[in-house]
């Protein structure tokens, strides 16, 4: 074990994989059903020993970083197969080891089918922020989003938000955008539900397999989406749930600074522990080839802060931030959409040096957010100058 924490003091958000198997099959699913399949040979469970093994490498980190928040999320496979029990006991662990290092924010992000009354508790008792994957009403959630012998999971997943509810416990909705669903349908149908926000995510499609999907579905599918929902949210303001996807679009072209990895190249700021102790970067370049997430490094023998010495691709992911790809520059957008989400990047030929592979789809929503404000990418980038000479001046 290493007795001094090298290098870097950066925040750092920790993301936990509590479980690395699933109760449903989603066929879209980056963990299960894409090119990396390290899932089959971890453990199922994140055992007591690589739990406490992460805390103390997490209250290391906060110590030497002095970061005023640490935040931690649940994730899997599906985090509540951990079953409460074992979930009570890593949170009275985590908070023995972290009270006093920093303010704790914990968030869990669950299909929610098993979500009961007793989890429900336990959130309220924790303050745990629950994440709930959602595609859509029951018809279109459930072409996908279904168990291992086919049964949908719209049912369970509402009835799972009125416990969430009748307690009090704070949940959003995060939904993978379903080619060919009506997105204004779909946004209406999740504000009825009544969710903290709506984040709708981008499908996970490389440069490797995005001509197929354009092939079937039509040039620009996302944006056919999400158009109408843009429309939709500008016209309804601040009524209900909010939308971060495109908030923080008109965020950035309105010359502020990104707060999402969809846009930006902003730094990641954030690293994954699997079942077995392993350290990794953002898991989601598991789309993009075995063992793209992995940084070689584990719990019990190495501080978060060594990916920098090790390995420079996650390095520069996480703590600095990738460079611009070249296809990018000269863009309109290339001060604010700045290539898009990293995994949607990759091509077999170039790795990660492309926009991403949903660009088309990306340049019509911006452009539909500029024409909502008034704002055009001229302007955008004159005060985004502006704002990194004021920085710099007072700095």
């Amino acid at each position: 074990m290493n007795t001094d924490v090298p290098g870097r003091t950066d925040s750092l958000q920790f993301v936990l994989k509590a479980t690395a198997r699933c109760n449903l099959n989603c066929s879209y699913c980056y963990v299960f059903n894409k090119a990396d399949q390290s899932w089959r040979t971890r453990s199922r469970v994140m055992s007591d020993d690589v739990f406490v093994a992460t805390m103390r490498r997490i209250r290391r980190h906060c110590e030497a970083s002095r970061q005023p928040i640490v935040r931690v999320m649940f994730h899997g496979g599906e985090p509540l197969l951990a079953g409460v029990a074992r979930f009570r006991r890593w949170l009275t662990m985590l908070h023995a080891e972290l009270d006093g290092v920093a303010r704790i924010s914990l968030a869990v992000q669950t299909n929610a089918v098993l979500v009961d009354d007793r989890w429900a508790a336990l959130f309220e008792e924790f303050d745990v922020e629950v994440g709930i994957s959602l595609d859509g009403p029951k018809e279109v959630n459930d072409r996908f989003r279904v168990d291992h012998v086919g049964r949908g999971s719209y049912d369970a997943i509402v009835a799972a938000m009125d416990v969430l509810r009748a307690r009090g416990v704070r949940f959003s909705i995060l939904s993978v955008i379903q080619f060919g669903a009506d997105g204004l349908d779909t946004y209406r149908h999740f504000r009825s539900l009544q969710p903290g926000t709506i984040n709708f995510l981008f499908p996970d499609q490389t440069h490797a397999d995005i001509a197929a999907v354009r092939a079937e579905h039509g040039p620009h599918p996302v944006a056919d989406f999400l158009l109408p929902v843009i429309d939709e949210w500008c016209r309804v303001g601040a009524d209900g749930p909010d939308v971060p996807l495109v908030r923080n679009i008109a965020r950035i072209v309105l010359g502020g600074e990104t707060r999402s990895d969809m846009f930006g190249n902003p730094p990641l700021g954030f690293v994954f522990v699997e079942t077995d102790g392993e350290i990794e970067g953002l898991d989601v370049l598991r789309v993009d080839g075995q063992g793209l997430a992995s940084t070689g490094l584990d719990v019990h023998r190495n501080d978060f802060v060594e990916i920098d010495a090790v390995s420079p691709f996650h390095a520069q992911a996480i703590f600095d931030g990738v460079p611009l790809p070249a296809g990018c520059r000269g863009c309109p957008e290339e001060q604010t959409c700045a290539g898009g989400y990293l995994p949607h990047r990759w091509s077999p030929t170039r790795g990660f040096d492309n926009p991403s592979a949903w660009c088309a789809d990306i340049l019509l929503l911006f452009a539909r957010v500029r024409e909502r404000f008034g704002v055009d990418a001229h302007e955008t980038g004159l005060r985004q100058t502006v704002l990194r000479e004021m920085v710099a001046a007072t700095s």
